[in-house]
């Protein structure tokens, strides 16, 4: 019997406010999680697929309160 091998597509999806994402920065985590997919699981990067979907703030809720009204008060993911 023979056995066949397939070859799993890695897929990953990347969802982010839309908050100013520049294409510069969007290839950049292309490229880093499909280099780590690459390195930590032995993936064909040909065969590995990124989708980063920007979500509106007042589509995005946290804490009972929309990201929209967050930024509002000055609450951001932002590092200090």
């Amino acid at each position: 019997m023979q056995t066949l091998k397939t070859k799993v597509m890695p897929f990953v999806k990347i969802e982010l406010t839309r908050e100013g994402v520049t294409r510069e920065q969007k290839q950049q985590l292309i490229s880093g999680v499909t280099n780590l997919i690459t390195e930590v699981l032995n993936k064909d990067p040909q065969l590995t697929h990124i989708v980063i979907q920007e979500i509106n703030l007042d589509d995005w809720g946290h804490g009972g309160e929309q990201v929209s009204v967050l930024r509002e008060k000055g609450i951001t993911a932002n590092k200090k």
